[in-house]
């Protein structure tokens, strides 16, 4: 007789619901004021590399801390670093409230405002160096391990609720509270997900064997994990190339300001898709884990999203445009579960943070730095081109993959 599942068994820890809350309050929080400043500044510049530098912006300083993030999450008490990365991004957000004031724009020159809106998401991106890894590293502690993937598929969930949730409602607010009071309900927001840290309880610090290593050989050995366990490599590279060319986030306001001419409120539902594609994925993975033929689902997933990129370039409708991005967010959303999973399965307790660190260095940041190459590719071939191209490399990197990691197709995460 085969056991019951219990799809709710993660959520039935206390402390694991408030991390969930919080990990769909904060990108909810972080994507509303991402899709308020995207829309600004396109409309201030009309340079889609304007929306480039914003990701670069924060992925340099987000690669650059990254590593000694993981590190000091591996060797210090986790909520302490989550809460006070957290009031550094709070700090940012109230940066970008204040440069948009007329009191201070009209002391600053177009350029001054710009440098100060970039330095402000730095600021950002050095403090969600330190957040990620930590709170990555925090999750399995949340809950016993045979629940790993249970959590992965909730925590994914409520991320992608959350990235619903950001987009659709920040063209709405743009339209009814205008920038100013939507980046107050972002600074408040922002506010709450500091009491949902401190509602976890402080926990306990992995102890290592033996003396503790330097920092360069902390980092190291975290690649070096990484490296040698092939599951963890081709996951994260899946993902990386993926996003890095395949992801279209970054130059959707040139398509619904020029291409699809839907204005700010489509802007949200364009943004909106394929989070919804993915949340309602990942209710039915918690009733049906992919992770069961792991690597073969993996490889399935990240080919439909290359796919589905294709068809979302080419397309001059509206709906088939959303219809195209709900079914990328859908793939997605099989490759985030299993990558996770692997994430909480394969690391010792003691290296969980420089894991989560190297992971986020190859595929959190490349977000940002995919939204860097898709402003310099549109300056340089066309919005249109860009995004096609990166469909094409997206399909290419599968097909490498798929042809260097056969072994992987035994492996099972349940």
């Amino acid at each position: 007789m085969n056991k019951k599942v219990d799809t709710y068994a993660a959520l039935r820890y206390p402390e694991f619901r408030f991390f969930a809350a919080n990990s769909f309050l904060f990108t909810a929080t972080l994507l509303i004021q991402e899709v308020l400043l995207g829309y600004e500044l396109y409309k201030m510049t009309h340079d889609p590399l304007a929306l480039g530098l914003v990701g670069l912006a924060e992925a340099l300083p987000f690669i650059a801390m990254s590593l000694f993030g993981g590190h000091l999450a591996d060797r210090r008490e986790k909520r302490s670093i989550l809460q006070v990365s957290l009031s550094v991004i709070i700090l940012g957000s109230v940066i970008l409230y204040l440069v948009f004031q007329p009191s201070v724009v009209g002391h600053l020159s177009k350029t001054t405002q710009l440098v100060v809106i970039y330095s402000a998401f730095v600021l950002i991106g050095t403090a969600k160096g330190f957040y990620s890894p930590t709170s990555s590293s925090l999750k399995p502690f949340l809950v016993p391990r045979e629940l790993y993937a249970n959590s992965s598929t909730w925590s994914g969930s409520f991320w992608q609720a959350g990235a619903i949730a950001g987009p659709g409602i920040a063209g709405f607010l743009y339209v009814w509270l205008g920038l100013d009071y939507s980046l107050l309900v972002v600074i408040g927001l922002l506010l709450v997900c500091l009491v949902l840290i401190s509602m976890i309880k402080k926990k306990p610090v992995p102890v290592t064997e033996g003396p503790k290593d330097s920092l360069w050989n902390s980092l190291r050995e975290g690649f070096r994990f990484v490296f040698k366990t092939k599951i963890i490599l081709y996951s994260i590279s899946l993902d990386l190339f993926s996003v890095l060319f395949g992801g279209v986030v970054a130059m959707l306001p040139v398509f619904a300001e020029d291409i699809l001419k839907v204005g700010a409120q489509g802007l949200g539902i364009l943004r909106a898709a394929p989070a919804i594609g993915a949340i309602g994925t990942m209710l039915l993975l918690t009733r049906f884990p992919p992770t069961h033929n792991a690597w073969r689902n993996m490889l399935i997933a990240v080919l439909g999203f290359g796919v589905f990129t294709l068809v979302f370039a080419f397309s001059t409708h509206f709906w088939l445009s959303v219809f195209a991005l709900f079914v990328t967010g859908a793939f997605d959303s099989v490759s985030v579960v299993i990558r996770n999973t692997v994430l909480q399965i394969f690391p010792p307790d003691h290296m969980r943070g420089r894991v989560a660190a190297v992971n986020g260095i190859f595929v959190s940041s490349s977000n940002e730095i995919g939204a860097f190459e898709s402003g310099v590719a549109a300056r340089l071939l066309g919005v249109v081109p860009s995004v096609a191209l990166g469909g094409v490399v997206t399909l290419f990197v599968v097909a490498y993959v798929y042809y260097n990691s056969k072994e992987l197709f035994a492996v099972r995460l349940s």
